[in-house]
């Protein structure tokens, strides 16, 4: 008697970065066809490759099957349930890769102090092209960090027009927001999924950060804030010019739009790659993470082989 469909083998799943970034869908039923994803609405069923996905968001009013949450499991894909109008957002997924190294790597930087800065710095050090980070404190970074938001919230105001005061929205009651506020929470919810779904698909953790920490998504904050100055602090001003009639779909189309064209999935990778193991090559940690091996800890940094009954003669 069959238990169900037969899991993909990882080489038959599509790469995380050349996935679709993601597919937001709500007021609609979600359900299995063979490999693919069914969306049923009222104006009929949409099919999409569970494969080829790296998150899905589903929205209010949304209801999906048993069978279409294992295919996105099996292949590799992040759920994302989002409130309304994109404001919070509750994940998970399975990993796309059998080994642990990245995620060993991740979690021996960030128990050790000075390692934990170092990655730190060089996270700043990609958001500050040309700057010298080296001596920097955590205070230090931050302030810098904070120094560089707000200048470009202010050159963004200046450049569309559009009055700014602050960072300032309600979970609880999203209309409470001015239109900047309200195309920042739903561009940044989008690109948190992106991102959490890139997380997961490598093996690492998403709540091991190095910058923020204490939250179960702490690593998904720090490598978005990676992409936010150039990407969705820029659009939220732009979109709040254009004036659309709802300006948090208005948000997440343009935030796909520009993941399709910008390869952001391949940078993603590249960058949380080149930062818990920065002197590997690209083709060594994609052999490396696709080795379905289970070893067994034999002190110090030395490895036996699993599966195998070892006694007090062996």
């Amino acid at each position: 008697m069959a238990t169900g469909a037969r899991p993909p083998d990882l080489p038959d799943l599509v790469r995380v970065q050349d996935r679709l970034t993601f597919v937001y869908l709500e007021r609609c039923h979600i359900h299995r066809d063979a490999n693919a994803i069914t969306s049923t609405d009222d104006r009929g069923t949409v099919h999409i490759p569970a494969a080829a996905l790296g998150a899905l968001l589903l929205g209010p009013g949304t209801t999906v099957s048993q069978q279409a949450m294992l295919l996105m499991a099996e292949s590799g894909s992040t759920v994302v349930w989002v409130g309304e109008e994109g404001v919070r957002y509750y994940a998970h997924g399975r990993s796309l890769a059998h080994s642990s190294r990245l995620l060993e790597a991740q979690a021996k930087l960030v128990t050790n102090q000075s390692r934990r800065l170092a990655v730190a710095r060089e996270m700043y050090t990609m958001r500050f092209p040309g700057e010298d980070t080296s001596g920097l404190t955590m205070q230090q970074l931050r302030g810098r960090e904070g120094a560089r938001v707000r200048r470009a919230y202010r050159e963004h105001s200046q450049r569309t027009g559009i009055r700014w005061t602050r960072r300032d929205y309600d979970v609880d009651d999203f209309e409470s927001s001015d239109p900047v506020n309200k195309a920042l929470s739903a561009a940044n919810t989008s690109l948190y999924g992106v991102v959490h779904s890139v997380i997961v698909a490598l093996g690492c953790s998403p709540g091991l950060g190095f910058v923020h920490t204490g939250h179960v998504r702490s690593f998904v904050y720090d490598v978005a804030d990676l992409y936010k100055a150039d990407l969705t602090i820029p659009l939220a001003f732009d979109l709040a010019a254009e004036e659309p009639f709802d300006i948090a779909a208005a948000a997440r189309h343009a935030l796909r739009d520009h993941f399709h064209g910008g390869a952001f999935l391949d940078r993603c990778v590249r960058d949380i790659r080149h930062l818990l193991l920065p002197d590997e090559t690209a083709d060594a940690l994609e052999a490396g993470m696709s080795e379905n091996v289970v070893s067994l800890w034999d002190g110090s940094r030395r490895t036996v082989a699993g599966g195998t009954s070892y006694d007090e003669d062996t």
